[in-house]
């Protein structure tokens, strides 16, 4: 039982530092802003798309580790609780 917390906790941490990391990832891409002034041809607007969609690529990745990480940590907390039974 107690190996199990062990790996269960361990497995918390990292998938928590995973998250963080892809998160971070997410975070770092600006797009650029345009003035109202400028014309955008196909080329910018496939640019700007393109950046749209990384973001939310990383975004839904970084949400999925912190479902998984939410699920470990509830998992570790029940067999806490069965544990005191």
């Amino acid at each position: 039982m107690i190996a199990l917390t062990i790996i269960l906790d361990a497995l918390i941490i990292l998938v928590m530092l995973l998250l963080a990391f892809l998160w971070f990832l997410a975070s770092r891409n600006r797009l650029r802003r345009i003035s109202r002034y400028e014309v955008l041809d196909y080329t910018d607007i496939n640019r700007i798309v393109t950046a749209i969609n990384r973001a939310q690529i990383l975004n839904s990745r970084a949400a999925s580790m912190t479902a998984l990480a939410a699920f470990f940590a509830a998992f570790r907390v029940m067999i806490d609780l069965w544990a005191m039974m």
